[in-house]
């Protein structure tokens, strides 16, 4: 599945270039904008096929920012001792707002061609209307956490505050399987193999994070009273 080879890509790049990331973020929110707009020139005046094809696999679809939230939310639930989490912690808020600036791309271009033809409601099947209204959900939740990652913007709120923002990451996670669910749904009903696969895969990927999540909670609690 295209996911998982784009996932262990993504996480060996965030643990092989874990220095420059920290010491060059902007360099990196750089390019995350390039990319994008490279995507809106691709898609209204064109470029190659072939890296076109990269754009959609990637951008298009989502799939280098949903890998890029998956390593996020798994450097969250590792030890707080453990090697792994010490490397990668420091870039987690980075990784983050590089992945919120992705599916800005995604969203945006869905959200142009659907949202006229939900305007009109007509002929409009409910799973898709269920669908668009999380997207937009998780739309929302995009731009407060992604903006609420920028150190700047970290440094001026209250860190009590801001960490209790950050929990929204919980909802927008669900929310995101959610959505996922819905699109592919369907077509797995129908017996459509890579559809299934897919919900497979992003079940058990998610279905993972959870439990580890709750496994955190129950040592940072035990922690806490010790």
């Amino acid at each position: 599945m295209t996911f998982l080879g784009v996932l262990l890509a993504a996480f060996a790049a965030c643990v092989a270039l874990r220095k420059p990331i920290y010491h060059h973020r902007k360099v990196l929110f750089a390019v995350t904008v390039a990319i994008d707009l490279a995507f809106v020139v691709g898609l209204t005046v064109g470029m190659p096929r072939a890296l076109w094809e990269i754009f959609v696999v990637l951008v298009q679809k989502c799939t280098l920012a949903l890998a890029l939230f998956v390593v996020v939310m798994y450097i969250g639930v590792l030890p707080k001792d453990s090697k792994l989490h010490r490397w990668l912690d420091p870039i987690r808020g980075d990784l983050s707002i590089v992945a919120c600036l992705l599916a800005l791309g995604h969203m945006g271009l869905y959200l142009d061609v659907y949202a006229p033809v939900l305007m009109e409601a007509v002929g409009v099947k409910g799973n898709l209307v269920a669908s668009f209204v999380v997207a937009l959900v998780v739309f929302a939740l995009l731009l407060v956490l992604g903006a609420t990652s920028f150190v700047f913007v970290k440094k001026r709120m209250e860190k009590t505050f801001w960490k209790k923002v950050q929990r929204l990451a919980y909802p927008f996670f669900f929310l995101v399987y959610v959505h996922l669910m819905m699109i592919l749904l369907p077509a797995a009903m129908s017996g459509a193999a890579k559809a299934q696969m897919s919900i497979a895969v992003y079940t058990a990927v998610f279905g993972v994070y959870a439990v580890l999540r709750v496994v955190r909670a129950v040592a940072d609690r035990k922690t806490s009273a010790s």
